[in-house]
């Protein structure tokens, strides 16, 4: 199985003026991110706005971005569902359209116990031979991942291969990379703590910021798991403000007013998403985003 490392871009997805996703923009997108010589895509997961896309949608989005890619940087598809046997045709769908792995999200609402989490995922890699990446986020999901239901799906399952970490605990996260193989790969969910994680011999991120600055994010991580400190801290300096105001309000709305202000999409969301609800937000975010391009094009970062 293919070790996880690096920069991982969890990709929005842009609509049209009438609401139906807008494929060419995604193409657009899926460009930038392999010229800016990303690890990875992740189609489909909270930051694509997965939860309103219908099954046609998700499965359309999956297949282009692993026909876009063509091969140059790893398609992660989110295959995520709080339904098992949904999550299960998700994910061979993906599978059957080309993609290099999946990204699997904690049943939400249903709020499963430890043993419904672990049969859950059990049955969705049993059902691909496709890596499996879990992503553990209760903030959005309502239930944790305990490090023994991981432990017992690791052993459980070859093809579970990895992490996304969104818990925002740092304990937990050092928790998991201490006891898990040395081939699995903990990557942080939060570009904020990807750092952090790092420090603690994690592997990288699945990124919200890399949509709109993805060459900037290879520079700070890769320097990270490199070992060169000096870059990737400066890079975390400048980059603190923008990690910050991509969550001013909910994900994925800043991100996506932050590409709008600077052409690369309409500013579109599906209800109940909507645009920014302060104006002060809006001038927050697009003015952290123009100094980032300033600074970028000074050659200053």
């Amino acid at each position: 199985m293919t070790r996880f490392r690096g920069v991982y871009t969890a990709l929005v997805t842009p609509f049209t003026e009438i609401g139906t996703v807008d494929y060419q923009t995604i193409e657009k997108i899926v460009e930038m991110q392999i010229d800016a010589k990303i690890d990875g895509i992740v189609p489909c997961g909270t930051t694509g706005e997965s939860p309103t896309l219908s099954h046609e949608e998700h499965d359309r989005v999956i297949a282009k971005c692993v026909s876009y890619a063509s091969g140059r940087t790893k398609v992660i598809a989110g295959t995520g569902s709080n339904s098992t046997t949904e999550a299960i045709r998700l994910s061979q769908h993906a599978e059957d359209a080309g993609a290099d792995a999946l990204l699997l999200v904690n049943p939400y609402y249903n709020k499963p116990t430890q043993k419904g989490l672990f049969l859950h995922f059990k049955a969705i890699a049993e059902s691909v031979k496709l890596p499996c990446i879990l992503y553990n986020i209760k903030g959005r999901t309502g239930v944790n991942i305990e490090t023994e239901t991981l432990l017992e799906l690791e052993r459980a399952c070859p093809n579970i291969v990895a992490v996304k970490e969104a818990s925002g605990d740092l304990s937990q996260m050092k928790n998991v990379i201490e006891r898990t193989d040395d081939d699995f790969s903990t990557l942080s969910g939060d570009d904020n703590l990807a750092l952090e994680l790092v420090k603690l011999d994690g592997d990288g991120v699945i990124s919200v910021a890399s949509n709109l600055f993805p060459r900037e994010m290879v520079k700070m991580i890769h320097s990270a798991l490199e070992g060169n400190w000096d870059v990737a801290e400066r890079m975390g300096k400048w980059f603190a403000p923008f990690f910050s105001a991509c969550f001013v309000e909910t994900n994925p709305i800043p991100i996506k007013t932050a590409m709008a202000h600077l052409g690369i999409l309409r500013e579109s969301f599906r209800l109940p998403l909507c645009s920014l609800e302060k104006e002060e937000h809006r001038n927050l975010v697009c003015s952290i985003v123009d100094s980032m391009v300033s600074d970028i094009k000074k050659g200053v970062i």
